[in-house]
């Protein structure tokens, strides 16, 4: 059963990334207030949950995990910034060769981090390597000739991928002292409070459907992070990245459908590479 949740996750974040699409192109919001907006519905969204799924371990508060929590902060709020820079001005199935490259950068990014550090990052050969396959399809599979001359938009989407992915892996070695609600509950009031003061960001551009609109992407990206967390903590960073290699095909899917956006015949094979190393790694 456990499973299933990274499969739910990878539709999380195919529709999460489609409206984010949306409210940045077409509702005339700009970036940085949408990026406290967004946070403030996450945080919204999610401080129910709290009554229910608390925990914060007293060593949480010990200062290096202190240290490690800052920097999870930090990295969040680049990448978040990069990406929404990159999705305001340019398409959602040009930006996914760069956006796609997250997975392959968290693999590796755990292939070194278990050379340091034991008992965190899982080592096993037969998740590793079908994890490896399914990311190097899922990017030669949105590679074209156009892609290879990167504009700033693309390249800031790179950077927002590995800060993302770097976010991600150093979550993992605290990850135990919270529970993945409390945890991104914590990441996200953190960001929203640090992009408030450092943006002041001014609402009158979000009209009540736009409200709506970022209310309900938070709360799928809530759905999404929780996830993600769970799927770490349960399964493993790696497998658990494995099967989310099923939201970038299912972006584009949506976008086909809903954004009018083409997508390839690339992308079908790359989903038979992807579900075949998911079977392979468990059976």
């Amino acid at each position: 059963m456990v499973y299933y949740f990274p499969v739910l996750g990878a539709l999380m974040l195919a529709a999460g990334t489609i409206l984010e699409r949306f409210v940045l192109k077409k509702r005339k919001i700009g970036i940085r207030s949408y990026q406290v907006a967004s946070f403030l519905a996450i945080v919204i969204a999610i401080s129910p949950f709290l009554y229910f799924f608390w925990k914060l371990d007293p060593m949480a508060l010990a200062p290096g995990n202190i240290f490690i929590f800052l920097a999870v902060i930090l990295f969040a709020l680049l990448a978040n910034l990069l990406v929404f820079y990159s999705l305001k001005w340019e398409k959602v199935t040009n930006l996914e060769p760069a956006r796609v490259l997250e997975p392959l950068f968290v693999i590796l990014l755990v292939i070194i981090f278990s050379l340091f550090i034991d008992g965190v990052y899982a080592k096993n050969p037969k998740v590793i390597l079908p994890a490896i396959v399914a990311s190097l399809a899922l990017v030669f599979s949105h590679i074209e000739r156009r892609h290879l001359q990167f504009n700033k938009y693309f390249i800031a989407a790179i950077f927002g991928s590995f800060f993302f992915a770097l976010e991600l892996v150093i979550s993992r070695l605290i990850l135990d002292l919270y529970s993945p609600v409390s945890f991104y509950f914590f990441r996200s009031a953190f960001i929203l409070v640090l992009s408030f003061i450092i943006f002041r960001p001014s609402f009158k551009e979000l009209d009540r459907q736009t409200k709506g609109i970022v209310f309900v992407t938070g709360i799928i990206w809530a759905i999404y992070r929780v996830i993600i967390y769970y799927g770490y903590l349960s399964i493993g960073i790696i497998f658990t990245t494995l099967i989310l290699m099923l939201g970038p095909i299912f972006i584009y899917l949506f976008a086909h459908f809903f954004l009018r956006e083409k997508m390839s015949w690339r992308n079908f094979a790359a989903a038979i590479i992807i579900v075949g190393s998911i079977i392979y790694a468990l059976f």
